[in-house]
């Protein structure tokens, strides 16, 4: 159930990168582990690892899912290897096949997919990260010699952060603001070479290494800027835009602003391969935790035994309600996979599918990769001066997985792409509407019951309508209740927000934006509360998909689990907005005890579930050597008591 629909194709990677070949080496310097990296992805590339979304013609296999399946899964054998694939084929590579047409795909897509022609994806910029729609880069066409000419017109412009640009990069895919006739036709993207097969650069090209960073240190990240570099007419990847050799621009999308998050749209994957590989790196912390902590013992239990670190109540409640968390992101991105999936692959490419699919990434990218930060620090936490080991990974994946909460989109700005289309979803259900109708409407309904949602909440499945959320909340915990509480949460905090933002409406636009910023912190809640419905929503469809008796039981606890720590998370705005009683609300308090009591003799059935292998896992104290070790010390006091010469304590025990 938790490897999904593409079961074959993450055995296959998992099979793969069980060879040494692929794993990461502690502690080298960032130039040696930068080439090791190259050649891995040398080795992915013969392997035809790399080329599973591209046609068969062009060495791929056609398979959108099962390629981005794959993909994450390299992040357990090192996360600077899944990146630089990443690069290389999902953001590179991909902008060809996405943003180009056939011309293009036969000139340089076979060369990408087998790693002949490395290349990097410039578009952001030092001081345009998230706002892509104002890059300062700039392609200006010359009809006299039918090329664009591309400049970089002050420093903030440079090109940044870029995988591949410092050494291993031989072209770029350049995103910049297209300039024909005198218009700026805002932002589109142009194939543009940057290195001779020496490795040198090309004129005109300046590349800079951004050097050692907090984590991800093989790739070879850097900044490229252009001093008036020429490139023909036909470099521009022209899918959604096109320039005539005389100049006259043409787009099959007449609309700037959506013909620009169409463009950026065809690059969602990213996002949602990230939300998997967060969530797989989360998974592997756990799964060393857990192992350790049902090993690992310490203080004596009164009986003359310690006590096994799992079995102390703190310890269980600071990872057993993350296994839950773990689980419910696991499912969620197996919809979100096939979602991907049916837009990407054609089945079922529409824009109101393209628009919810880009929606729902923006929503779970931010949860899963904030998790995996939580997850991997509470698990180096509960490892003690253990888990502080590099060779026990967690430090290493904490350090490469934290650029994963601003790359792919800053998490809240990808929140808030979520708030303001749950905003509009709000809007939608007044138009046409009247004043009076809007104030009786208000009047009778309150706003906890506005907002309803369904097109955004549906990972692939279909949502029944919840009806009325007056009836109380106070007849138990049950799956209804959580999925009630959850809900009524979302509606209340997009109706509000909604309706202060659009009695702003008609003030000037500088104290418009005001009202906004004054609201922004509430939406990018209202967001985050609804990327954590769908999680809880998803893990509740799977649960029907179970028919073992047994295992729906235990995941049916580990679904309650997830969810009431949501709801604890956010009990005060649940008190504070008559949701729960204070009864009630240490109800919720209570229960969660009881669950981690309950999944307790579970843990390690949960972790190990996630069908890593030893050779995915690579941490001693998670191998049995833990175990081996507090075998050996209780042997040994067992053998100095049998042989009576143990010595006797200072402190002796008191006679009844």
């Amino acid at each position: 159930h938790l490897l999904g629909k593409w079961r074959d194709v993450r055995l296959e990677a998992r099979e793969m990168i069980k060879d040494e070949a692929f794993w990461q080496i502690p502690g080298q310097d960032y130039h040696t582990h930068r080439e090791r990296v190259f050649e891995q992805t040398r080795l992915l590339a013969e392997r035809g690892a790399g080329s599973r979304a591209f046609p068969t013609e062009y060495g791929g296999q056609n398979t959108q899912g099962g390629n981005l399946a794959g993909f994450e899964e390299l992040v357990l054998a090192d996360p600077s290897l899944q990146i630089k694939s990443g690069v290389q084929w999902g953001l590179f590579s991909s902008a060809i096949y996405q943003l180009g047409t056939k011309k293009h795909w036969d000139k340089w897509l076979a060369d990408a997919a087998s790693l002949k022609l490395p290349g990097a994806f410039a578009m952001t910029e030092i001081g345009h990260g998230s706002d892509v729609q104002s890059i300062a880069t700039t392609a200006t066409y010359d009809p006299e010699t039918e090329q664009f000419v591309i400049v970089t017109p002050f420093r903030g412009a440079y090109k940044d952060y870029l995988g591949n640009a410092a050494v291993h990069g031989r072209a770029a895919t350049v995103f910049a603001q297209l300039i024909t006739g005198g218009v700026n036709y805002g932002v589109h993207c142009f194939f543009v070479p940057i290195r001779d097969d020496n490795g040198e650069n090309l004129p005109g090209i300046t590349s800079e290494d951004d050097g050692p960073k907090g984590g991800l240190n093989g790739i070879d990240n850097g900044r490229l800027a252009f001093d008036h570099v020429r490139v023909p007419r036909e470099n521009l990847l022209n899918r959604y835009g096109d320039v005539a050799g005389d100049g006259t621009y043409s787009s099959p999308i007449a609309s700037p602003g959506r013909r620009f998050f169409t463009m950026l749209g065809a690059l969602v994957q990213g996002r949602v391969s990230l939300d998997g590989a967060a969530t797989w790196a989360a998974a592997l912390s756990l799964k060393i935790a857990v192992t350790y902590g049902n090993q690992r013992r310490q203080f004596d239990d009164g009986t003359g035994s310690e006590t096994v670190l799992l079995d102390y109540g703190k310890h269980r409640r600071r990872l057993i309600p993350r296994i839950a968390t773990a689980y419910a992101q696991t499912f969620s991105h197996e919809e979100l996979l096939e979602k991907f999936d049916e837009v990407f692959s054609g089945e079922k490419d529409t824009d109101e599918n393209r628009q919810d699919l880009e929606t729902l990434a923006a929503a779970l990218k931010p949860l899963s990769t904030w998790n995996a930060l939580d997850t991997i620090q509470e698990a180096r936490e509960a490892c003690g001066g253990q888990g502080y080991l590099a060779e026990n990974r967690l430090v290493g994946l904490h350090q490469d997985l934290d650029v994963y909460a601003t790359f792919e989109g800053d998490n809240n700005v990808l929140l808030q792409l979520v708030g303001k289309r749950l905003l509009g979803d709000f809007a939608a259900q007044f138009k046409g509407k009247d004043k009076r109708a809007l104030a009786a409407y208000g009047a009778k309904q309150g706003a906890s019951k506005v907002f309803h949602g369904a097109g955004l909440r549906r990972l692939g499945q279909t949502v029944v309508d919840l009806g009325s959320t007056a009836r109380s909340v106070e007849l138990g915990l049950r799956e209804e209740d959580q999925h009630e509480l959850l809900t009524d949460r979302v509606q209340h905090m997009v109706a509000g927000v909604g309706a202060r933002l659009n009695a702003a409406r008609k003030l000037p636009a500088a104290e418009a934006q005001e009202v906004f910023n004054e609201n922004q912190v509430e939406l990018l809640d209202a967001a985050r509360a609804h990327g954590e419905l769908l999680q809880w929503e998803a893990f509740t469809d799977a649960l029907s998909r179970i028919e073992h008796e047994g295992n729906r039981t235990v995941l049916t606890w580990v679904r309650d689990l997830f969810g009431l720590q949501l709801i604890e998370n956010h009990l005060a705005w649940h008190i504070i907005n008559g949701r729960l009683s204070t009864q009630r609300a240490a109800s919720v308090t209570r229960y969660i005890d009881r669950l981690c009591t309950r999944l307790r003799p579970h843990a390690q059935d949960l972790v190990d579930a996630f069908g890593f292998a030893p050779e995915h896992v690579r941490a001693p104290i998670a191998s049995g050597a833990e175990d081996e070790r507090q075998n050996e010390a209780r042997a040994h006091y067992a053998d100095l008591r049998a042989s009576g010469k143990a010595p006797t304590p200072e402190k002796r025990p008191k006679r009844k």
